[in-house]
């Protein structure tokens, strides 16, 4: 038997990114929480084949990796920054090139981060869709971090760490620990 992975995808466009730090923490306190290796990756590490393909065919083999990764995780941790009250394109771009069927039951911790707290229902009114289209196991507890809840890149909001510490334990419910597996 082979050790859990817990992987973590931020639909950011831009590096450094508070977006991939905060999917960065959740995946850690998983994996962590779990017994899990983990990785995360961002839109930018799918490299130049991505923007322009039509199928996961057209991807180089790096690209095929991540998303080979994503599809034999056994919890997913999303995420987007918030643009004009939606996910980034290309992280709606990434979905499109998956199989309907690929994500089914699946654990999936929702979250987002934006420039304010009116950008919070993206993760209600846009990610849990998404997800319920792939009959993913979208977990009850989604997190939103806005602008005022990080210093520095770092976030530092406590009650945006008791709600990411309270997924967590959503998904610690749904993948037991691992114990006595090879890492």
């Amino acid at each position: 038997m082979s050790k859990k992975l817990v992987v973590g995808l931020s639909g950011n466009l831009t590096r450094p990114s508070k977006t991939k730090a905060f999917i960065s923490h959740i995946v850690a306190e998983v994996a962590s929480s779990t017994g899990a290796a983990s990785t995360v990756f961002d839109i930018e590490d799918l490299g130049r084949s991505f923007p322009q393909a039509r199928r996961i065919g057209d991807l180089d083999p790096s690209a095929r990796n991540i998303v080979e990764q994503l599809l034999d995780a056994d919890v997913l941790v999303i995420g987007s920054p918030t643009f004009k009250g939606s996910y980034t394109g290309l992280f709606k771009h990434f979905f499109d090139l998956l199989d309907p069927s690929s994500l089914r039951g699946k654990p999936v911790i929702l979250a987002a981060t934006g420039g304010g707290d009116r950008h919070s229902l993206v993760v209600e009114h846009q990610l849990r869709p998404l997800f319920g289209f792939f009959e993913a196991l979208t977990l009850p507890t989604a997190i939103y971090a806005s602008d005022k809840d990080f210093s520095n890149g770092v976030l530092v909001s406590e009650a945006i760490h008791a709600r990411a510490r309270q997924a967590v334990a959503e998904a610690c419910r749904v993948v037991p620990r691992s114990v006595g597996l090879a890492a």
